[in-house]
């Protein structure tokens, strides 16, 4: 019965939350366009009305009409299409890239932060990686492994793990001395428990928090090295790539830079929004101002 109880608390506190989360304009809005964009990038072979790789000369450079709603580009293809594929590939590596460099991220900090043999190595590593401009650092190491989507996410990952394993450093920090965790020591509990159970729990906000930042990064450096023709084959559809190409044809086809721009402005706002509102509300110190 405790346990049925202790479990209704938390979903009662979770959905309370949730309700408080969406009364926030913003964060309601952000997740709409957020949701929107993943139902399109999932669905992107039913909505999207041609292949983003089909080609017709025919129709090169045709403005925005019922036909193609978003025009066609130099190769006659439908920008539509190809902005709501690209979707997909944003998407991917933005979700690749928070899931590698929290793993990366999170052990280094925890680490760190629960070690104090390890602090000062680790902590002149992520100081070190910190000192490159993010963009910087991913244009090197991409151009040292080869442009693939694989390396993209590897090096995205390797550049923004540091911020993740400086925050939770500085968080365990703190953590490892509170009375609970010396009582946990004092009882024999395993070190891998304390991490995982006492440590780690405390942390998952902060973590959740600068992963919606990050999502929103990855995205935007990922169209950034697509730009500059360091991201993945130029015949996958990239919101980058697609910039990149209309540059040629600003003034005469202005649609081919205007709609994959917006969908890279819409994306990475609507991460931010909610990045924001979830900040807001997991911090008690924001919290009480709400």
């Amino acid at each position: 019965m405790a346990d049925i109880a202790i479990k209704s608390a938390v979903e009662g506190e979770g959905s309370k939350f949730v309700r408080r989360l969406l009364k926030r304009k913003t964060v309601a809005c952000g997740l709409l366009i957020l949701t929107i964009f993943m139902l399109l990038a999932v669905f992107a072979p039913v909505v999207a009305p041609y292949s983003p790789s089909k080609l017709s000369i025919v129709n090169r450079l045709k403005p925005p009409s019922g036909m193609f709603f978003f025009g066609t580009d130099e190769f006659g293809r439908d920008v539509f299409s190809r902005t709501i594929f690209a979707g997909r590939l944003s998407l991917l590596v933005g979700v690749a890239v928070v899931t590698l460099s929290a793993v990366i991220g999170v052990t280094l900090g925890l680490l760190a932060g629960f070690f104090q043999k390890l602090d000062t190595p680790i902590a002149r590593l992520i100081d070190a990686m910190m000192a490159f401009p993010d963009i910087l650092l991913a244009i090197a190491l991409v151009a040292a492994l080869g442009p693939s989507l694989t390396t993209v996410i590897i090096a995205l990952s390797i550049v923004y793990a540091p911020r993740l394993a400086r925050i939770v450093r500085a968080s365990t920090l703190v953590i490892r001395e509170l009375p609970y965790v010396e009582a946990a020591r004092a009882l024999g509990i395993s070190t891998f428990h304390i991490m995982t159970r006492h440590v780690l729990r405390n942390l998952l906000s902060p973590i959740l928090v600068q992963a919606t930042f990050l999502f929103a990064s990855a995205m935007l450096a990922e169209a950034g090295l697509s730009f500059l023709g360091l991201g993945v084959s130029p015949e996958i559809p990239t919101w980058g790539t697609m910039i990149a190409a209309g540059r040629q044809y600003i003034g005469q086809a202005d649609w081919m830079t205007l709609f994959p721009g917006i969908a890279i402005i819409l994306s990475v706002l609507s991460l931010q929004m909610v990045g924001d509102g979830l900040r807001d509300m997991l911090d008690p110190r924001l919290r009480k101002d709400l």
